[in-house]
């Protein structure tokens, strides 16, 4: 079941960013080459967007990319650290769970009143399923992450930790450049 939801999450972003890079190609070539356009591509680029957008936030969960300020946390003693966390994750399943309902209650409304894409004929509540599907998935990698966290087997959410990343391309970067050399050999 895991395996298939990170295949389903990788093979979905890279199946919407080459529909999207592709789509919006072909508008620019038709609307500045040959002075016309698809009049749905706007539309359908907005919901795969959403898609994108929603769909990514749990593949981001999972491989620890999103930005966080966690320079308190990390000093805190472990069990600290721990409970921390799992407060966190508390409140981020709370979150997930008002979007789940409104999401429900919302395309409950769109399916029952019929309303459709205003570009093509596509029931709306279809291209907006996004909500329920994105949000259900990031309740489920917070769920992974807090079963995780308890069992011991990560610390924390793991955010990207971009100045640490910049510090060792610039490090990169130098011993690239032979610069190291230069200063020792100056002493």
């Amino acid at each position: 079941m895991v395996k298939f939801l990170h295949r389903f999450e990788e093979t979905a972003i890279g199946i919407l960013l080459v529909a999207m890079t592709l789509l919006v190609f072909i508008e620019v070539v038709l609307r500045f080459v040959f002075n016309t356009g698809l009049f749905w591509a706007q539309e359908v680029t907005l919901y795969m967007s959403a898609w994108l957008v929603l769909i990514g936030a749990s593949w981001g969960v999972r491989e620890g990319a999103h930005i966080g300020v966690d320079a308190f946390v990390k000093k805190l003693p472990e069990n600290t650290h721990k409970v921390v966390t799992l407060a966190a994750l508390a409140m981020c399943l709370v979150y997930c769970g008002l979007f789940l309902y409104g999401s429900w209650v919302y395309l409950s409304k769109m399916h029952l009143i019929g309303i459709e894409m205003e570009d093509l004929p596509v029931e709306k509540w279809k291209a907006m399923s996004c909500l329920l599907i994105g949000f259900a998935l990031l309740a489920l990698r917070i769920l992974t992450l807090g079963y995780q966290v308890i069992k011991g087997e990560r610390l924390g959410f793991g955010f990207a930790d971009e100045a640490k990343e910049s510090m060792h391309l610039a490090e990169e970067a130098i011993e690239g450049t032979g610069l190291d050399n230069n200063k020792e050999q100056q002493k």
